[in-house]
């Protein structure tokens, strides 16, 4: 697999509802020091008025690590970028390709494609107020939307606000007659329409996002492009992040095994039980670790038996390693 030389390239793991929250994303830093984390999207008045401990706190183990934020309010987002970046973070993303019904009412995710000066107002505010990068990661388009058109005039109106920096899921968004689960397999996905805007817009960086599978074909996709956003990929089969360092980032290769990971992860469970109801999610987060390995459907099964018992999460995370260490000696 060959090293990626450009000195931008930038490698991530996407904001993903339900999945990609602090506990996830430890896991997933424990598998490579370099990629970039991103939060489950928070809606800007949640950061503003919410419990912003438990709702964008995280361990510093977690970095590098980005906050993504809804919204299409510029005076919201500003506060709420503001206030993101006191906790640290590392960049401030604005979610302009969310496709849910609840998303689209609050008029934010993908439908603001089709207001591209609003999102121009909404970044001005947001990198006004932070000195951190502010990054926009939105959809080819919506709807009927003919993106030749559109997403030229999209990305060229809010580069003209200053933003530097889009991650593009290649696929269009359908707010009409698509459920959001459809809408992240169901529109054809069009990586060459990505790779068009990297050549008509050289200056900007522009990343690559959506049914990316393994690293070696994420690097085969961007070869002229600035970076890659793995998804479910990234939940699914996370052992696939443990190559990023060596062939991205010029590192030795991966020193751990799954085995390894998997006793990080009951001693990190230990860690929080007694102050955090919500690490009860970190055995769901680790049903993939040893996905396509002797054992795993053992593993997956053993962690949620245990979780259905009410057992802490180190010890179901113990007891799914013991059964399947002893299935194997058994073997």
């Amino acid at each position: 697999m060959a090293m990626k030389q450009t000195e931008k390239f930038t490698t991530s793991v996407a904001p993903m509802m339900d999945w990609t929250d602090r506990h996830c994303r430890y896991f997933h830093r424990q598998l490579s020091r370099h990629v970039l984390l991103y939060t489950e999207m928070v809606v800007a008045d949640a950061v503003i008025h919410g419990d912003r401990d438990y709702l964008i706190g995280f361990d510093a183990a977690e970095h590098p690590v980005a906050l993504q934020i809804g919204g299409s309010d510029p005076d919201k987002l500003a506060k709420a970028s503001k206030i993101g970046a006191g906790y640290g973070y590392d960049e401030i993303n604005i979610n302009i390709g969310c496709p849910s019904d609840r998303v689209q009412s609050g008029r934010f995710g993908a439908c603001l494609m089709a207001e591209p000066e609003l999102v121009a107002q909404c970044f001005t505010a947001m990198s006004d107020a932070v000195d951190v990068p502010v990054t926009v990661k939105c959809r080819l388009g919506i709807d009927d939307q003919n993106i030749d058109e559109t997403l030229p005039r999209f990305i060229e109106t809010v580069a003209a606000s200053g933003c530097t920096h889009f991650i593009i899921h290649a696929r269009k968004a359908w707010l009409q007659g698509l459920s959001p689960k459809d809408n992240r397999s169901v529109p054809p996905l069009d990586y060459d329409k990505v790779r068009e805007m990297k050549a008509a817009y050289p200056d900007l960086e522009i990343v690559l996002n959506g049914g990316l599978e393994t690293i070696e074909q994420s690097l085969a996709e961007t070869q002229p492009l600035d970076g890659f956003m793995i998804g479910r990929a990234a939940y699914h089969t996370p052992w696939e992040l443990t190559q990023i360092d060596s062939a991205v980032y010029g590192a030795d290769s991966f020193p751990h095994s799954r085995e390894d990971i998997a006793v990080m992860m009951i001693e990190y469970a230990a860690s929080r039980e007694g102050d955090d109801r919500s690490v009860k999610a970190l055995t769901r987060h680790i049903m993939g670790l040893f996905a396509g390995q002797a054992g795993a459907r053992l593993w997956r099964r053993t962690l949620s038996e245990s979780n259905a018992a009410r057992m802490k999460p180190s010890e179901c995370i113990e007891a799914a390693l013991t059964a399947m260490m002893n299935a194997r000696a058994a073997a």
